[in-house]
């Protein structure tokens, strides 16, 4: 399967710019079966929780209906970020995932909020981290600040994750985690982590891009820079399975002793 991110600066407050710069992308990315783009890609990421109460759709709102509909259209999978709107009531930071039918497969709400501007505008997502199945291959779901918890990816990997999307809106000065973190956790749990982020400046925020897919063996198969992008990687099962030979960390694993994580 070939992914592609697009690394972008963000349009603040403008759907349907998004939406148009969405389908075009789904139409450059020719070849790949998959596209990731950022966190909060639909309406951009600092907008405040006033924007956020406004723009926020339901799952299954008009503007999921025309992302089906160019997924569909452009025959490519499409993981894209944007503000829900639970049944509950609260708005989510959410990342929802919809196939090269135009169906949806899942819809993920960020669990561990990051800082002040996250806690003022959503809620913490609560629900099982997802494992669905597209294209023979079994994807995982993260949001930004949920990759820096590690606990995060090796729960997917034990529910069977071969590849992580990670949607983000990381910024300077944490490109540490671009760096070495999104690595780190390909390596450290055996599966490939797609890491999708901005570049470019929102308000006060400076994004710091470096966006990347990263292997099992903790190399890159792809990788942008600062500037705005859309790269590809072709995930290789062979390759995964070697380097789970190799490396036994989900085997090797002694669970009894790690109680302690669970204790506050």
């Amino acid at each position: 399967m070939r992914v592609a991110l697009y690394q972008c600066p963000p349009l603040p407050l403008d759907v349907a710019g998004n939406l148009q710069r969405l389908h075009q992308l789904a139409l450059e990315a020719k070849g790949a079966d998959l596209l990731v783009v950022p966190e909060m890609f639909l309406t951009g990421y600092n907008i405040g929780v006033d924007a956020v109460s406004v723009l926020a759709e339901v799952y299954n709102g008009e503007s999921a209906q025309q992302v089906a509909r160019i997924a569909k259209t452009t025959g490519i999978a499409i993981a894209y970020g944007y503000p829900e709107r639970g049944d509950d009531g609260q708005i989510y930071n959410a990342v929802q995932l919809i196939d090269a039918q135009g169906e949806r497969l899942c819809n993920y709400r960020k669990s561990h909020l990051f800082g002040d501007l996250d806690h003022s505008m959503f809620s913490a997502g609560e629900e099982a981290l997802p494992v669905v199945e597209l294209n023979g291959w079994k994807v995982g779901f993260l949001i930004c600040y949920d990759l820096e918890f590690p606990e995060n990816a090796r729960r997917l990997a034990l529910a069977g994750a071969e590849l992580i999307l990670v949607p983000t809106a990381n910024m300077v000065p944490f490109d540490f985690v671009a760096d070495v973190t999104v690595r780190a956790r390909a390596f450290e749990n055996q599966c490939y982590v797609a890491y999708a982020n901005y570049c470019g400046q929102e308000g006060e925020i400076q994004y710091c891009g470096q966006s990347s897919i990263a292997g099992p063996d903790g190399q890159r198969l792809a990788q942008a820079g600062l500037d705005e992008a859309l790269i590809s990687g072709e995930l290789d099962r062979p390759l995964m399975l070697d380097s789970r030979a190799a490396n036994r960390y989900l085997l090797d694993r002694r669970p009894e002793l790690y109680g302690a994580l669970n204790k506050r």
